[in-house]
């Protein structure tokens, strides 16, 4: 039997050479059955053919040659969710994004300003009365839903990263990094309706900070959520 393998594509970066953090949770988090904890070991490399090893519990490895860059196990997700905000508060929050001229990553697949029109998410969260709780409008493209229409779930995981950074970020250009992820998809997304993305800040520790990112309907229904961990880079 051919082991199973997958591969980030260029256009899935967050860092310029590496994955987005969320993808490449999200597409590791497929291969466990539902809620997952995937950690980031190493930065995934681009357009790499990567192997993934099934272990025991339902846990599995995902690995570059001999070396770990992702691990991923089933989860229960200890995470209190505050309301959403309105898609009219999200709307709102956006136009006070934080790093519309001067961004970490540029060209991040989720949240990069420097990539063209309509490629890539385009989650510009900002406060939206403080920086307790941030927001962004979001309507996923037709490429990014699967053939039933709802949006695929390693985009909605890549949607449940980058808003966490700014969370913990809040008006600083912090430099940090993803380091684990979990997440939970509580139901199918629908790619035809607006959605509201929002985040919040959880707890920090030496150099480790925590956030909490939800993916709402205009319903208020929460579809999907994540807790994130962040390593910051910065003295």
């Amino acid at each position: 039997m051919q082991p199973e393998t997958l591969t980030i594509a260029q256009c899935f970066n967050g860092p310029p050479d590496s994955g987005n953090g969320g993808y490449s949770c999200g597409v590791l988090a497929a291969f466990v059955d539902g809620p997952a904890k995937v950690r980031l070991h190493k930065p995934p490399p681009l357009n790499t053919r990567l192997r993934v090893e099934h272990r025991a519990a339902g846990a599995v490895g995902l690995f570059d040659a001999d070396i770990l860059v992702a691990s991923a196990s089933p989860c229960t997700l200890d995470l209190e969710v505050p309301a959403p905000p309105s898609l009219e508060q999200a709307r709102d929050a956006t136009s006070r994004f934080a790093r519309y001229h001067d961004h970490v990553f540029d060209t991040c697949f989720v949240c990069g300003p420097g990539r063209p029109k309509h490629d890539g998410l385009a989650l510009f969260p900002g406060p939206v009365v403080d920086w307790n709780l941030l927001a962004c409008p979001w309507t996923p493209a037709a490429e990014l839903l699967d053939g039933e229409g709802h949006v695929r779930e390693e985009i909605l995981w890549s949607a449940l990263d980058c808003p966490g950074y700014f969370a913990i970020a809040r008006e600083q250009l912090l430099h940090a990094l993803l380091g684990e992820l979990e997440g939970e998809i509580l139901h199918p997304v629908k790619g035809d309706e607006p959605l509201v993305v929002f985040s919040w800040p959880i707890e920090a520790s030496g150099r480790k900070a925590y956030a909490g990112t939800a993916i709402a309907g205009t319903d208020g229904t929460i579809l999907a959520r994540a807790r994130s961990t962040w390593i910051t880079l910065d003295a």
